[in-house]
């Protein structure tokens, strides 16, 4: 059993060509928690996560992955980890069981019938698993991936976006069996676009053009922003004529509408509230002070990243 954190790495930097992906990232993540990575497209994350594996060699920094050099040990690390990716990377010619069955054999796994039988069962695939995984739905696919990912019981799961393009109640059970794992003690590095995901992790670090900007848990992140807001309702049609209006406004950074309401948002308190003073009283509005969300703060900190990827590129 690995002591300390799970994962502690400092300086990570990778680059590609005259770009560099991940610039700096310093991340800690405890055993038995579910840390989220978040970040725009092209962020690093995915980079970030395949030098922590072993599948990719740092150019600079340093650190362990399960108390193991992520240098020197990278074979041992990708015994003892589990890693998803963003896409389906299984057979899809061959039945759930069938894939489970290979993955066993990957890894030399004793008593292979027992063990699929027991990730099935977990994931509720038992009654599938004589189905084509080429026939299975992107929730189904996912629980898959995620059965095979855990068939060897390792320390620390890595999931690249795993719930992209299925459905919310797909996405629900999902994070269940998720936090469930974790319970058991399992660790849990997962990237995420979804604010509702990244508000089920213990911690989260958003990571913008390869640079780290915030970590913390949600309410360090959102505090960290600095960020005051208000609601305003009304109807739709003055509403998205008050999101133009205020738009680029003196002391408002964010304006964003969620139907016939409207979340402004601004780091100087003073100078939002000056912003909107006018519209304050006029009938058919309704205002309140609000607390800035998580989305808030990531809009907050992108805005004020410099994209130094600009001309295309994916990490």
């Amino acid at each position: 059993m690995t002591e300390g954190p799970v994962i502690a790495v400092r300086g990570l930097t990778k680059r590609f060509g005259s770009r560099t992906v991940v610039d700096g990232v310093d991340l800690e993540v405890s055993r038995g928690q579910i840390h989220g990575f978040l970040g725009p497209n092209g962020s690093g994350k995915t980079t970030t996560i395949r030098m922590l594996c072993g599948l990719l060699v740092p150019d600079a920094g340093e650190g362990t992955c399960l108390g193991l050099d992520i240098r020197r040990d990278a074979w041992a690390i990708k015994q003892r980890v589990g890693y998803m990716t963003q896409r389906f990377s299984l057979y899809e010619d061959l039945t759930i069981r069938e894939n489970l069955d290979f993955v066993a054999r990957l890894y030399a796994l004793k008593d292979r019938r027992a063990q699929v039988d027991a990730a099935l069962k977990r994931l509720g695939l038992t009654d599938r698993a004589g189905q084509l995984a080429g026939t299975l739905s992107g929730g189904w696919k996912q629980r898959l991936a995620l059965a095979a990912c855990i068939l060897h019981r390792p320390d620390l799961l890595l999931l690249d976006e795993p719930t992209a393009g299925v459905d919310p109640k797909a996405r629900r059970e999902f994070w269940d069996e998720i936090h469930a794992l974790a319970a058991d003690g399992m660790t849990v590095l997962v990237s995420t676009h979804y604010m509702d995901e990244a508000e089920r992790c213990h911690r989260i670090a958003y990571i913008a053009y390869g640079k780290l900007l915030a970590k913390g848990t949600v309410e360090e992140v959102i505090a960290g922003s600095g960020l005051s807001s208000w609601h305003v309702a009304g109807p739709e049609r003055r509403i998205a004529e008050l999101a133009r209006t205020l738009n680029g406004a003196k002391g408002v950074e964010m304006v964003a509408p969620f139907g016939a309401t409207l979340h402004v948002s601004g780091q100087d308190s003073a100078a939002l509230d000056a912003a909107v003073a006018p519209y304050r009283e006029e009938p058919g509005l309704r205002w309140e002070r609000a607390e800035a969300t998580l989305e808030d703060a990531f809009i907050h900190l992108m805005t004020g990243a410099a994209d130094n990827f600009a001309g295309g590129g994916a990490a």
